[in-house]
Order: structure tokens, then sequence, then C-alpha cells
């Protein structure tokens, strides 16, 4: 997942964010403490009451995140009772009049999961700042597969590296579900993409998305390609093992993004600038964890302009896997086992 650089301290309960009792409930997937998949349970919980400068979200799908995987094992210093970074669904309560009632909406970070109770459940309540409106006709189960990978793709393509057609980019870890959006979102926008993996038989995939070549992921990468020292942006979601070696076949005035750590959170060992950085390159990071903060308004990501995209046969978002809300454990599973070939989405009935 690419919202923390550095490996947190570990919390010993996840953080329980109850509402009152006596009100409505509703069923959630809760945690009641860190390990393995035995720790999702199904169970009833109170519904979120709705409080001004909030919504309150009817979910209908989420996205499945190696974040929540980390919340699971107890790995990140912020954890809730129930996790889930991203949703889409139906406006429940929103007192503040920020959006209608009934209106279908995205909704992404602020929280979700970490410090407020997430999207495994049948509603969740987030931060007005952190909700779109994504009206469409698209399906559940592939609007669920849009929101935080597609935003946090299209943000550093768009933003951090500023990809315009013609553009050579590479891609490291290319066939995660964020690298594999990435891919898309730079094809669709006429970029040249260079894409990479560790497994040679996934070149077919990658080949099939539209890039220009896939490449076997290697730490000295910039030793093995041609175009080194003339490309013109890198987006690493490999990591801190992999960023120091994708500064290196930038050109001048080029710029490499650093947005993922499928290669693991060390940190850098040692990293000297003056001696490790060519002169003339630019390196710059984003973490979605930012989305809903000043600055970085969710209103910037086109979410709309991508479902129609999807809707359009533009962009191919269809999830590797759909479970339903009963089969937590087996999404949780295939992620940790490295099965999920994409991006997998839960469709809440």
């Amino acid at each position: 997942m690419q919202t923390t650089t550095t490996s947190p301290a570990i919390p010993t309960v996840p953080a329980v964010v109850r509402e009152p009792a006596g009100g409505p409930t509703m069923r959630a997937i809760v945690l009641d403490r860190f390990g393995g998949l035995d720790v999702l349970i199904n169970t009833e919980i109170p519904k979120p009451l709705p409080k001004p400068g909030e919504v309150v979200i009817r979910v209908k799908g989420f996205g499945i995140n190696h974040a929540e995987m980390h919340m699971r094992r107890g790995e990140w210093a912020e954890a809730a009772e129930v996790s889930g970074i991203e949703c889409v669904g139906i406006v429940d309560a929103c007192p503040g009049g920020e959006f209608p009632v009934g209106a279908k909406v995205a909704a992404l970070m602020g929280g979700l999961g970490r410090t407020i109770n997430g999207s495994y459940a049948e509603y969740t309540r987030v931060r007005a700042e952190n909700v779109a409106l994504i009206e469409t006709d698209l399906p559940w189960h592939l609007l669920a597969a849009l929101p935080e990978t597609y935003a946090t793709a299209w943000t550093c393509l768009f933003r951090n590296l500023n990809i315009v057609a013609g553009q050579t980019l590479v891609i490291r870890g290319a066939t995660s579900s964020f690298g594999q959006a990435a891919v898309k979102l730079a094809v669709d926008a006429g970029a040249q993409v260079i894409a990479t993996t560790r497994n040679r038989e996934r070149f077919g995939l990658l080949e099939g998305l539209g890039v220009d070549r896939a490449e076997l992921e290697v730490r000295d990468l910039a030793a093995h390609i041609a175009e080194a020292k003339h490309v013109d942006a890198v987006l690493d979601l490999v990591g801190n093992s992999t960023i120091l070696d994708s500064l290196t076949m930038l050109r001048r005035g080029g710029t490499a993004c650093l947005a993922g750590w499928l290669g693991g959170l060390d940190p850098i060992a040692d990293f000297n600038p003056l001696l490790q950085m060519s002169s003339g390159v630019n390196l710059t990071f984003f973490g979605s964890f930012v989305f809903g903060t000043e600055g970085f308004p969710l209103s910037d990501v086109p979410l709309q302009e991508i479902a129609a995209k999807v809707r359009d046969g533009r962009l191919d978002a269809a999830p590797s896997h759909v479970f339903s809300f009963d089969q937590i454990r087996e999404a949780h599973r295939v992620m940790e086992a490295g099965e999920a070939g994409g991006k997998m989405v839960v469709v809440v009935d």
C-alpha cells in the first residue's frame, strides 16, 4: 500500500469507535485483536449517527487494500475496530447538506479504518471533504474498484509527474492493482510505458494493457534498459529498495515519484543525495492519506471522468475478484497469499 514510509510502532488493540447503544444496528466486520484471518469477525454494531460536516454512507461496495492487511496484523500505529479505507455507496444522511440524500458517492481516506470506523460495514461515516459525487450507471462491483486505486494513480501521474502524451514513463511494480491502474491511465493519456514485474510470466498481462515493453524487475534496472538517462518519469511502486536506481535512469529534468512499497518498508540506508543523485533530476512522493486535506482536495481527482471512461470501454477497471460481505476472510487470504492478480472488491448486499 502507498501510504507510509517507515515501520511504525505496533499498537496493542484496535481503536474502538462505538456509537451509543440502543439505536439502529448494522452488520460490520470488526477486529477485536490483531492477528490472522480469524480476527475478522462478522457481527452487529450500532449504526453511525449523522454529525455536521460528515456524511453517513450506505456502503454498496469497497476495495480490498494491503493497508487493511497491515492494520489486521497490528503493523501500523493506527487501526480502528472496523477496517476499510474506501467505499462506494449511497448517501444515507448529510446534516450539513454537502451531498443530497440518495446520491451515489465514493469515499476514501480521511481516517477511515484508522482513526474512525471504516468501510467494512453496511454503513460508514466520513468527513464530507473525503466524499465525492460519482453519478454513473456502472454496477457496484466496477465502481468499487475505482476510488483509492485510481485516485492515487491519477494524482501520481498527472500531478506529481505531470505526464503528457509521448513521454517515456517507467512503472515499477506494474502488475499490482495500483500499478495496473497507473498503466491503464498512462496508456490512455498517450505515454510510452515501460512496465516491470518480478514474474516473466506476467509480461503478457502487461502487454495486453498496452505497454510499449515489459521488463523484468531488478534492483539495477537502469543498467538493463536502453532508455537509461532518457526516461522522462518513473512511478516507483517497489519502493525504498529501488528508488535510487529509478533516479539513475532519468534524463535531466526528469522526475521519479515514490508511491508504493511492494519491496518492503525498510528505509533507504545512508541516503546521501550528493553521492547518490544525479544533478537536475527530481524526487517526489505521494501518499493517499492526504486526500481531503488542505492542498489535496478530493475534487481535484476526476473520478466522474474516470468512471465515464470505464463505461465507454476506454478503461478496463474490472476487478480480479468479487467477494460477498461474508467472504472477507477469503479476500484477505487471497491478498496475503499474493494471489489477487489485480484489484479485489467486496459487494455489500
